[in-house]
């Protein structure tokens, strides 16, 4: 049986990877600021992503149960900045953001790698946003021209390099490292807009997560496919 962690996953896309995912047959550990929040089927762990002690605890408690981690799911998130035109952001908008977007993931991920290593054929996957493509972004892509978030954006952009450098050096420990954009969902972030539901949005992300080791590594894609970086 593999053993995957979620952060975030009280709510939203996060909530529907952790269940989804123990659906698969997984022992999933839902990484919760209040264990009354975990879905049912998971394993609650307090987790806050901004407090390295919380991360560290939750490697503790996977490892001395279990000794290794199969699946991390980096998926908490915060957008701080909707609404605000890029020349209006400040950089309280960017410390906050990228506190939880960016520096959130590193301090989740630092502490799980050597679970990870354990495993022998560990998985990442990073929830990233189509907001993050540079390409895109220059292209004048509808969407991305839509919503110009300076923080949010730019943080997950932020989070797509630290995938790629991941991948890059985790290669060879047999764990793989993608980016996956679950597309626009309805979920408390964007206010209940969007053109999915969580559960549509998290089966792209479980579908990346339970590759396992033949699995592409340092990718960035969505529901369509490869996402231009």
């Amino acid at each position: 049986m593999k053993i995957a962690l979620v952060t975030g996953a009280g709510r939203g896309i996060g909530r529907e990877v952790a269940r989804q995912l123990a659906e698969h047959g997984m022992t999933v550990f839902a990484g919760v600021r209040d264990e009354s929040h975990a879905p049912e089927g998971t394993r609650p762990v307090l987790l806050d992503v901004t407090d390295a002690a919380t991360a560290a605890n939750a490697a503790k408690v996977v490892g001395d149960e279990y000794g290794r981690l199969d699946v991390l799911v980096n998926n908490a998130a915060i957008c701080g900045d909707y609404g605000v035109a890029p020349a209006e952001a400040t950089a309280e908008h960017m410390r906050a953001t990228y506190e939880v977007n960016v520096f959130g993931v590193v301090t989740v991920t630092h502490a799980m790698i050597p679970l990870l290593r354990a495993s022998g054929e560990g998985t990442i996957v990073n929830m990233t946003t189509r907001l993050a493509s540079i390409g895109l972004t220059i292209a004048g892509d509808d969407f991305n021209s839509g919503w110009p978030m300076l923080a949010y954006n730019s943080s997950k952009s932020a989070l797509n390099a630290l995938t790629v450098l991941y991948a890059n050096e985790l290669r060879a420990s047999g764990i793989t490292v993608n980016a996956v954009d679950p597309g626009l969902c309805a979920t408390d972030m964007t206010g209940h807009t969007g053109d999915r539901q969580a559960a549509e949005g998290a089966a792209v992300i479980v579908r990346m997560a339970t590759l396992g080791a033949d699995g592409p590594t340092g990718t960035f894609s969505s529901q369509e496919g490869p996402t231009p970086w």
